[in-house]
Formats: structure tokens, sequence, C-alpha cells
């Protein structure tokens, strides 16, 4: 492996990033554990607003995790017979709805931090910092589509093919970062974004992710009864 920055980036940071994703949630977590927490400012917003922000946000960001995983890390497309240039479209179309809904509940959530002066009060600084690393994440993501949407009506699906394989390679610990060297930058750009976003997240609140309440949606249903008040 020769020496470079592509070699570093692209070799070499993956490893730190994850380290510190991995070994920082766990310290947090041992830490401070107070602290763990969504930090949720929805009491000081309007109710609607919020409704709509927080749920455009987490669809969007959730279908594009979800999206990544699966288009890089699994076959699945295949096994359901899908070619490499209908691979490439389905990504695309997938990528840009999913990231569209995504931008547009981000830019409320970060209009109502910055700008109502409640929740700019309650809001930490990185709290506003990773918000706007999403954002800027994000944002290439949806650029590289001027690349990817062209590539897909051409048929030239080669870049994608060899982003599949970096990834893979990364995912097990054999990285390849020379197969990515003449790829275009901007997915070089939004790589490394994503990158720093698993290095920040153990100083954030996305720490929250961790412990998610997953068991709220199979655990029986709470009767609540009001208090009456006795009439003598």
């Amino acid at each position: 492996m020769n020496w470079s920055w592509n070699t570093f980036y692209f070799g070499v940071y993956p490893f730190i990033a994850g380290t510190i994703f991995l070994l920082g949630s766990v310290i947090r977590y041992e830490r401070e554990q107070y602290g763990w927490s969504s930090y949720s400012s929805q009491l000081l917003a309007s109710k609607r607003y919020m409704m709509w922000a927080s749920n455009l946000w987490h669809v969007g960001i959730l279908t594009l995790f979800l999206g990544h995983f699966t288009g890089f890390l699994t076959n699945i497309l295949e096994w359901l017979g899908a070619n490499p240039v209908e691979h490439q479209w389905i990504a695309a179309s997938a990528g840009i709805t999913a990231g569209v809904v995504a931008m547009i509940g981000g830019v409320m959530l970060l209009l109502r931090r910055v700008l109502d002066p409640k929740v700019r009060y309650a809001s930490r600084s990185m709290d506003i910092f990773i918000l706007v690393w999403l954002l800027i994440t994000l944002t290439f993501g949806l650029i590289t589509q001027f690349v990817s949407v062209p590539d897909a009506i051409s048929g030239h699906v080669q870049d994608m093919e060899i982003l599949i394989r970096y990834v893979r390679s990364i995912a097990l610990f054999q990285p390849d970062p020379q197969l990515i060297e003449n790829i275009p930058m901007i997915y070089k750009i939004h790589m490394f974004c994503g990158m720093t976003v698993f290095l920040l997240f153990p100083f954030s609140r996305l720490v929250h992710i961790w412990t998610v309440p997953f068991n709220y949606l199979i655990r029986p249903y709470q009767l609540v009864r009001a208090k009456m008040r006795s009439v003598i």
C-alpha cells in the first residue's frame, strides 16, 4: 500500500473514526450516563411544526442509512434480480427522495434551533454543530446524484461497483483505498463527511440512538385511569 493522502483518508481514517465511535460511546455511557440523552426540546416548540420537522428528518435519515447499508454491504437487490444499472437507478431514486425529505426536515430543525430564542438558549454548541455537519454531509450526498444519475442513464456503473468493493473492503478490515483513487471527488468528499459523523458521534446527542426504546413497540399497553374525586 503506497502512502498518500488518499491512503490516509480512505485507508486509515475510517478505522480512526470507527474506533472513536465505538470506544467513545462505551466510555461516555460509563462516565456520563446522565448526559446520555437526545436533549429533546420539543416542549419549547410548536407541536405541529415539530411534528413535521422531526418526522421528515428522522424518516429521511433512517431511510438513507438503511439504503446505504443494504446497497453497499448486502446483495439484496441482486437477489431480487436487479442488474447493476437497475441497482444504480434504485439507489439514485431512493437517495434523492429520502435526501430531499431529510433536507427539508433538517433545515426546519436547524432554523428552529437557531432562530427560536428559547430553543437556542437550551441548545449546546455541539447540538448545532452536529446538525450542520449532518446537513453538509446530506448536501454532498445529493450533489453526487449529478454524477450518479447521468451514469445510470448512460449505463456506466463502474464507479458504483468500485465504491461497493471499497466499502466492503473496509467492512472486512482489508482496506483497499487505491480502488477509489480515480473516482469523482464528490464521492470522496461525501464519504469523508460521513465517516466524520461517526467520529463526532460519541461527543454529540446522537448517542441516544444506542438506546432507542424498541421495547415500546411490543410492551403491553398501560391502562391509565383518572383519579376520581369522591363526592360527599
